[in-house]
């Protein structure tokens, strides 16, 4: 699949290095802004309403409205979710390895304004999300390929197409078993969740909640360890893994990623830092346990978070690459990253074609999560 990569780098005019670096920066960008988004969601979820109503009242606009009370309530946890953005796109390895082998009474003129400021904001909104559907369609389209290979793509697209990648993709499973690559990956990835999520909010909480000796430099030092890459660790990470017998082990991958989870807690301890501590002091004046603050008032005020942390704790497993390339020796062991990597470079659509197919768990587990990213701090606390 390496020279599936160059090519798909030879359409564009440009020299193949700065492609290369132009096409994974892009990709980084698609990849990162969807999960910015399910936080953002959950943020403005607990904003108070009212507040908004009110400076609508006072003649604010909608961009008075984001510049005064919006981005100041995100300001806060804003911040950690660009950092660890910035830092995992900065550790990033698999792209560029794949790439490189309103008010009622207003008068006519505000109204004229006001459609406008629509117009402008939907073109604009349009634009963006073309620029995220456009490599979605090209991959979909790419998976019908009746040829198979991407060298005879008339330009971007397929020249004929049919349904036969993706029947071999389930039934030629001699050379290349997808279904049980699937497996593997679901099991990892679902392993990796509920174990991660558990340890990166109680991690959060921690920081978050309780004052102890050693809370800032521990801080501190998350910060400044998680600004190197993570494949700077990848020899000690095999060393260790061969000390516990862990190679060619499914559990060994499911260890490493719910353990490094809680390095990236930044994210839950600002929105941890978003719930009144007032709340808690309260629960305790009336007898309640640090545990009994944390299941009953704290948890039921934290679903948007949890479910972000679910979604994230379970994508990057599933998508990652070069773990389970340094651990997984054995092809039916591999998940389907390595899979469709090791695929022959005549066989790009049934590469396209598993690739799209893995975005079906994905889909089905935010559609089910999501709507719990709406209910907001509100809802919580009248059912806490």
């Amino acid at each position: 699949m390496a020279a599936c990569g160059k090519s798909a780098i030879g359409f564009l005019d440009l020299d193949a290095k700065w492609s290369a670096r132009l096409i994974g920066l892009f990709v980084n960008c698609w990849i990162s802004v969807p999960s910015i988004m399910l936080l953002a969601t959950g943020n403005l979820s607990n904003r108070d309403v009212s507040l908004y109503e009110a400076a609508k009242i006072d003649g604010a606009g909608r961009w008075k409205q984001f510049e005064k009370l919006t981005m100041p309530f995100m300001l806060f946890s804003t911040m950690p979710v660009l950092l660890g953005q910035f830092i995992g796109n900065f550790n990033n390895f698999g792209i560029f390895y794949f790439l490189r082998g309103g008010h009622i009474s207003m008068s006519k003129k505000w109204k004229f304004g006001r459609m406008m400021d629509t117009g402008i904001t939907y073109l604009i909104l349009t634009a963006v999300a073309f620029v995220f559907f456009f490599p979605c369609l090209w991959l979909i389209l790419a998976s019908f390929s009746k040829s198979g290979t991407i060298y005879s793509f008339n330009g971007f697209f397929p020249k004929e197409y049919s349904f036969a990648s993706f029947q071999k993709l389930f039934t030629d499973t001699t050379l290349y078993n997808y279904p049980r690559w699937f497996f593997n990956t679901l099991f990892v990835a679902a392993g990796s969740c509920i174990l991660g999520t558990f340890l990166v909010i109680l991690t959060a909480y921690t920081m978050s909640r309780f004052t102890f000796a050693a809370r800032k430099p521990m801080m501190k030092i998350t910060m400044v360890l998680g600004m190197f890459p993570s494949f700077m660790g990848m020899i000690a990470v095999y060393l260790l893994m061969t000390q516990f017998n862990l190679i060619n082990h499914l559990w060994g991958l499911i260890l490493i990623y719910a353990a490094g989870a809680p390095m990236g807690y930044l994210t839950q301890k600002g929105f941890f830092d978003t719930i009144p501590k007032a709340i808690d002091e309260a629960a305790r004046i009336d007898g309640a346990t640090n545990f009994q603050v944390f299941t009953r008032i704290n948890l039921p005020l934290s679903k948007p978070i949890i479910v972000y942390t679910v979604l994230t704790s379970f994508t990057w497993p599933w998508s990652d690459f070069i773990l389970p390339k340094l651990l997984l020796k054995e092809k039916d062991l591999y998940t389907v990253a390595v899979g469709l990597m090791s695929l022959d470079e005549t066989e790009f659509a049934r590469f396209a074609a598993g690739s799209v197919f893995i975005a079906v768990p994905i889909v089905i587990l935010y559609f089910f999560l999501v709507k719990n990213m709406v209910n907001g701090m509100a809802q919580g606390a009248v059912k806490g």
